[in-house]
């Protein structure tokens, strides 16, 4: 899996969250930036509040963190599926 693909995959799964019920196609820049963030980000505790604020910042409704963990240990999985595939 390359790069392009794990982001596809990454906004995929972002895309399915869908933490407010406003449809998958509403969160294009939110998405970007969490999937920008994780280029960076190993630590899903630390993927977690950058999705928190990101998403708080966007829409000015609070998500608890702990479906944002949940998101992120999904989102860091696949990074690091896709750097161990040979």
């Amino acid at each position: 899996m390359d790069n392009i693909e794990m982001n596809q995959k990454c906004v995929q799964l972002l895309e399915q969250w869908d933490p407010f019920r406003y449809g998958s196609e509403s969160y294009a820049t939110e998405t970007a930036d969490v999937v920008a963030a994780l280029q960076n980000i190993d630590d899903p505790t630390t993927l977690a509040k950058v999705i928190q604020r990101v998403y708080e910042y966007s829409f000015e409704q609070w998500i608890p963190f702990e479906q944002c963990v949940a998101i992120a240990y999904k989102l860091i999985a696949v990074k690091f599926e896709a750097k161990c595939i040979i």
